[in-house]
Protein backbone atom coordinates (compact mmCIF):
# COMPACT_ATOMS: atom_id res chain seq x y z
CA UNK A 1 0.00 0.00 0.00
CA UNK A 2 1.34 3.43 -0.85
CA UNK A 3 0.33 6.82 0.36
CA UNK A 4 -1.45 9.24 -1.93
CA UNK A 5 0.86 10.19 -4.79
CA UNK A 6 3.57 7.72 -3.76
CA UNK A 7 4.73 5.09 -6.22
CA UNK A 8 4.24 1.52 -5.10
CA UNK A 9 7.91 0.52 -5.04
CA UNK A 10 9.54 -1.80 -2.49
CA UNK A 11 11.32 1.20 -0.94
CA UNK A 12 8.12 3.23 -0.81
CA UNK A 13 6.20 0.29 0.65
CA UNK A 14 8.74 -0.19 3.44
CA UNK A 15 9.02 3.52 4.18
CA UNK A 16 5.25 3.88 4.27
CA UNK A 17 4.76 1.05 6.76
CA UNK A 18 7.48 2.45 9.02
CA UNK A 19 5.96 5.95 9.10
CA UNK A 20 3.68 7.02 11.94
CA UNK A 21 0.53 9.08 11.59
CA UNK A 22 1.98 12.43 12.68
CA UNK A 23 0.13 15.57 13.74
CA UNK A 24 1.77 18.90 14.53
CA UNK A 25 0.78 22.52 15.07
CA UNK A 26 1.92 25.05 12.46
CA UNK A 27 1.20 28.73 11.87
CA UNK A 28 -1.67 27.76 9.56
CA UNK A 29 -3.16 25.21 11.99
CA UNK A 30 -2.85 21.45 12.41
CA UNK A 31 -0.75 19.63 9.82
CA UNK A 32 -0.08 15.96 9.06
CA UNK A 33 3.05 13.94 8.23
CA UNK A 34 5.05 15.57 5.39
CA UNK A 35 3.97 19.06 6.53
CA UNK A 36 5.48 18.30 9.97
CA UNK A 37 9.06 17.90 8.75
CA UNK A 38 10.11 21.24 10.25
CA UNK A 39 7.66 21.38 13.14
CA UNK A 40 10.28 20.59 15.78
CA UNK A 41 9.72 18.76 19.05
CA UNK A 42 5.92 18.93 19.33
CA UNK A 43 5.04 16.36 16.69
CA UNK A 44 2.56 13.78 17.96
CA UNK A 45 2.45 10.19 16.75
CA UNK A 46 -1.31 9.75 16.95
CA UNK A 47 -1.37 6.05 16.03
CA UNK A 48 1.18 5.10 18.71
CA UNK A 49 -0.70 7.13 21.33
CA UNK A 50 -4.09 5.66 20.45
CA UNK A 51 -2.93 2.06 20.33
CA UNK A 52 -0.82 2.30 23.51
CA UNK A 53 -3.53 4.02 25.55
CA UNK A 54 -6.25 1.77 24.11
CA UNK A 55 -4.31 -1.39 24.91
CA UNK A 56 -3.55 -0.08 28.41
CA UNK A 57 -7.25 0.52 29.05
CA UNK A 58 -8.05 -2.94 27.62
CA UNK A 59 -5.50 -4.55 29.95
CA UNK A 60 -6.84 -2.75 33.03
CA UNK A 61 -10.45 -3.47 32.12
CA UNK A 62 -9.80 -7.15 31.41
CA UNK A 63 -7.89 -7.84 34.62
CA UNK A 64 -10.30 -5.80 36.72
CA UNK A 65 -13.26 -7.66 35.27
CA UNK A 66 -11.66 -11.03 35.98
CA UNK A 67 -10.78 -9.96 39.54
CA UNK A 68 -14.36 -8.86 40.25
CA UNK A 69 -15.84 -12.07 38.82
CA UNK A 70 -13.28 -14.44 40.34
CA UNK A 71 -14.72 -17.52 42.03
CA UNK A 72 -13.29 -19.91 44.60
CA UNK A 73 -14.47 -22.96 42.69
CA UNK A 74 -13.13 -24.30 39.43
CA UNK A 75 -11.95 -21.19 37.51
CA UNK A 76 -12.82 -20.53 33.91
CA UNK A 77 -10.16 -20.43 31.22
CA UNK A 78 -9.74 -16.64 31.35
CA UNK A 79 -9.58 -16.56 35.15
CA UNK A 80 -7.08 -19.42 35.12
CA UNK A 81 -4.89 -17.55 32.60
CA UNK A 82 -4.99 -14.33 34.61
CA UNK A 83 -4.17 -16.18 37.84
CA UNK A 84 -1.20 -17.85 36.14
CA UNK A 85 0.12 -14.46 34.96
CA UNK A 86 -0.36 -12.91 38.41
CA UNK A 87 1.38 -15.81 40.16
CA UNK A 88 4.24 -15.72 37.65
CA UNK A 89 4.81 -12.00 38.16
CA UNK A 90 4.41 -12.29 41.95
CA UNK A 91 7.03 -15.05 42.15
CA UNK A 92 9.41 -13.00 39.95
CA UNK A 93 9.04 -10.01 42.29
CA UNK A 94 9.58 -12.12 45.43
CA UNK A 95 12.76 -13.65 43.97
CA UNK A 96 14.23 -10.36 42.76
CA UNK A 97 12.96 -7.50 44.93
CA UNK A 98 14.38 -7.60 48.46
CA UNK A 99 12.75 -4.52 49.94
CA UNK A 100 9.23 -3.85 51.19
CA UNK A 101 7.06 -1.87 48.82
CA UNK A 102 3.45 -2.79 47.93
CA UNK A 103 3.75 -0.87 44.65
CA UNK A 104 6.34 -3.11 43.01
CA UNK A 105 4.20 -6.20 42.27
CA UNK A 106 1.27 -4.25 40.73
CA UNK A 107 3.74 -2.13 38.76
CA UNK A 108 5.53 -5.24 37.46
CA UNK A 109 2.23 -6.85 36.48
CA UNK A 110 1.12 -3.69 34.67
CA UNK A 111 4.41 -3.40 32.80
CA UNK A 112 4.45 -7.05 31.75
CA UNK A 113 0.81 -7.12 30.61
CA UNK A 114 0.87 -3.73 28.89
CA UNK A 115 4.17 -4.25 27.07
CA UNK A 116 3.13 -7.74 25.98
CA UNK A 117 -0.16 -6.46 24.54
CA UNK A 118 1.61 -3.68 22.66
CA UNK A 119 4.18 -6.16 21.36
CA UNK A 120 1.41 -8.56 20.34
CA UNK A 121 0.16 -6.05 17.77
CA UNK A 122 3.12 -7.21 15.69
CA UNK A 123 1.21 -10.46 15.14
CA UNK A 124 -1.44 -8.62 13.09
CA UNK A 125 -0.66 -8.91 9.33
CA UNK A 126 1.14 -5.74 8.27
CA UNK A 127 -1.46 -4.63 5.69
CA UNK A 128 -4.72 -5.28 7.53
CA UNK A 129 -5.04 -2.22 9.74
CA UNK A 130 -3.24 0.23 7.39
CA UNK A 131 -5.59 -0.81 4.54
CA UNK A 132 -8.61 -0.42 6.81
CA UNK A 133 -7.37 3.04 7.82
CA UNK A 134 -6.93 3.98 4.16
CA UNK A 135 -10.62 3.27 3.55
CA UNK A 136 -11.54 6.09 5.95
CA UNK A 137 -8.98 8.52 4.53
CA UNK A 138 -6.00 7.84 6.85
CA UNK A 139 -2.88 7.31 4.75
CA UNK A 140 -0.52 6.26 7.53
CA UNK A 141 -1.09 3.78 10.35
CA UNK A 142 1.69 2.13 12.36
CA UNK A 143 0.10 -0.35 14.74
CA UNK A 144 2.97 -1.54 16.98
CA UNK A 145 3.44 1.09 19.73
CA UNK A 146 6.67 -0.45 21.03
CA UNK A 147 8.23 -0.08 17.56
CA UNK A 148 8.05 3.68 18.23
CA UNK A 149 10.98 5.02 20.25
CA UNK A 150 8.76 7.75 21.72
CA UNK A 151 6.63 5.12 23.50
CA UNK A 152 9.46 2.96 24.81
CA UNK A 153 11.47 5.99 25.96
CA UNK A 154 8.48 7.50 27.76
CA UNK A 155 7.91 4.23 29.64
CA UNK A 156 11.62 4.02 30.49
CA UNK A 157 11.59 7.62 31.76
CA UNK A 158 8.65 6.72 34.01
CA UNK A 159 10.75 3.93 35.52
CA UNK A 160 13.70 6.34 35.82
CA UNK A 161 11.59 8.80 37.83
CA UNK A 162 10.66 6.00 40.23
CA UNK A 163 14.32 5.01 40.56
CA UNK A 164 15.28 8.56 41.56
CA UNK A 165 12.26 8.94 43.86
CA UNK A 166 12.88 5.75 45.83
CA UNK A 167 16.65 6.30 45.93
CA UNK A 168 16.08 9.63 47.67
CA UNK A 169 13.18 8.36 49.82
CA UNK A 170 15.10 5.34 51.15
CA UNK A 171 18.60 6.82 51.41
CA UNK A 172 17.84 10.51 51.81
CA UNK A 173 19.33 13.26 49.67
CA UNK A 174 22.73 12.97 51.37
CA UNK A 175 22.76 9.18 51.00
CA UNK A 176 21.87 9.41 47.32
CA UNK A 177 24.61 12.01 46.74
CA UNK A 178 27.15 9.83 48.61
CA UNK A 179 26.14 6.87 46.47
CA UNK A 180 26.98 8.91 43.36
CA UNK A 181 30.23 10.37 44.67
CA UNK A 182 31.83 7.79 47.01
CA UNK A 183 31.59 4.59 45.01
CA UNK A 184 33.19 2.56 43.56
CA UNK A 185 36.29 4.43 44.91
CA UNK A 186 35.76 5.51 48.53
CA UNK A 187 38.15 8.44 48.61
CA UNK A 188 37.48 12.17 48.37
CA UNK A 189 40.07 12.61 45.61
CA UNK A 190 38.12 10.21 43.38
CA UNK A 191 34.79 12.05 43.70
CA UNK A 192 34.88 13.49 40.12
CA UNK A 193 35.63 10.04 38.68
CA UNK A 194 32.94 8.39 40.81
CA UNK A 195 30.38 11.03 39.85
CA UNK A 196 31.12 10.56 36.17
CA UNK A 197 30.93 6.76 36.35
CA UNK A 198 27.77 6.65 38.48
CA UNK A 199 26.00 9.32 36.43
CA UNK A 200 26.65 7.41 33.22
CA UNK A 201 25.45 4.20 34.89
CA UNK A 202 22.29 5.92 36.12
CA UNK A 203 21.43 7.51 32.79
CA UNK A 204 22.17 4.26 30.94
CA UNK A 205 19.32 2.50 32.74
CA UNK A 206 16.37 4.22 31.00
CA UNK A 207 18.25 4.44 27.70
CA UNK A 208 18.98 0.71 27.67
CA UNK A 209 15.38 -0.09 28.67
CA UNK A 210 13.99 2.02 25.83
CA UNK A 211 16.42 1.02 23.09
CA UNK A 212 16.32 -2.72 23.81
CA UNK A 213 12.54 -2.92 23.53
CA UNK A 214 12.36 -0.54 20.56
CA UNK A 215 15.18 -2.23 18.64
CA UNK A 216 13.76 -5.74 18.92
CA UNK A 217 10.21 -4.77 17.98
CA UNK A 218 11.29 -2.43 15.18
CA UNK A 219 13.44 -5.18 13.68
CA UNK A 220 10.63 -7.71 14.02
CA UNK A 221 8.18 -5.41 12.28
CA UNK A 222 10.67 -4.71 9.50
CA UNK A 223 11.13 -8.44 8.86
CA UNK A 224 7.35 -8.90 8.56
CA UNK A 225 7.27 -6.04 6.04
CA UNK A 226 10.13 -7.53 4.00
CA UNK A 227 8.37 -10.91 3.93
CA UNK A 228 5.14 -9.20 2.82
CA UNK A 229 7.01 -7.83 -0.22
CA UNK A 230 7.48 -11.40 -1.45
CA UNK A 231 3.75 -11.79 -2.01
CA UNK A 232 3.93 -9.49 -5.02
CA UNK A 233 6.42 -11.72 -6.85
CA UNK A 234 5.85 -15.00 -8.70
CA UNK A 235 4.09 -18.04 -7.28
CA UNK A 236 7.24 -19.77 -6.00
CA UNK A 237 8.50 -16.70 -4.11
CA UNK A 238 5.01 -16.04 -2.74
CA UNK A 239 4.84 -19.62 -1.44
CA UNK A 240 8.26 -19.16 0.16
CA UNK A 241 6.97 -15.95 1.74
CA UNK A 242 4.07 -17.82 3.35
CA UNK A 243 6.50 -20.35 4.85
CA UNK A 244 8.87 -17.66 6.08
CA UNK A 245 6.05 -15.62 7.60
CA UNK A 246 4.69 -18.63 9.47
CA UNK A 247 8.15 -19.50 10.80
CA UNK A 248 8.90 -15.92 11.84
CA UNK A 249 5.44 -15.58 13.42
CA UNK A 250 6.03 -18.62 15.63
CA UNK A 251 9.51 -17.43 16.62
CA UNK A 252 8.32 -13.87 17.18
CA UNK A 253 5.80 -15.02 19.80
CA UNK A 254 8.84 -15.91 21.91
CA UNK A 255 10.47 -12.55 21.14
CA UNK A 256 7.50 -10.40 22.17
CA UNK A 257 7.01 -12.37 25.39
CA UNK A 258 10.70 -12.29 26.24
CA UNK A 259 10.95 -8.54 25.66
CA UNK A 260 7.97 -7.87 27.95
CA UNK A 261 9.58 -10.10 30.59
CA UNK A 262 12.99 -8.39 30.28
CA UNK A 263 11.46 -4.91 30.61
CA UNK A 264 9.58 -6.05 33.71
CA UNK A 265 12.58 -7.78 35.31
CA UNK A 266 14.97 -4.88 34.71
CA UNK A 267 12.42 -2.53 36.26
CA UNK A 268 12.24 -4.75 39.35
CA UNK A 269 16.05 -5.00 39.55
CA UNK A 270 16.55 -1.24 39.20
CA UNK A 271 13.94 -0.48 41.86
CA UNK A 272 15.44 -3.12 44.15
CA UNK A 273 18.81 -1.40 43.81
CA UNK A 274 17.14 1.93 44.60
CA UNK A 275 15.82 0.45 47.88
CA UNK A 276 19.24 -0.81 49.00
CA UNK A 277 20.73 1.41 51.70
CA UNK A 278 24.42 0.77 52.24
Amino acid sequence: MAATGEALTPQGYIQHHLTNLQVCATDSGLAFNSACSGAGFWTWHIDSLLFSVGLGVLFLGLFRSVAKKATTGVPGKLQCFVEMVVEFVDSSVKETFHGKNPLIAPLALTIFGWVFMMNFMDMVPVDWLPEAAKLVGIDYMKVVPTADLNITLSMALGVFVLIIYYSIKVKGVSGFVKELTLQPFNHWAMIPVNLLLETVTLIAKPISLALRLFGNLYAGELIFILIALMYGANLAISALGVTLQLGWLIFHILVITLQAFIFMMLTIVYLSMAHEDH
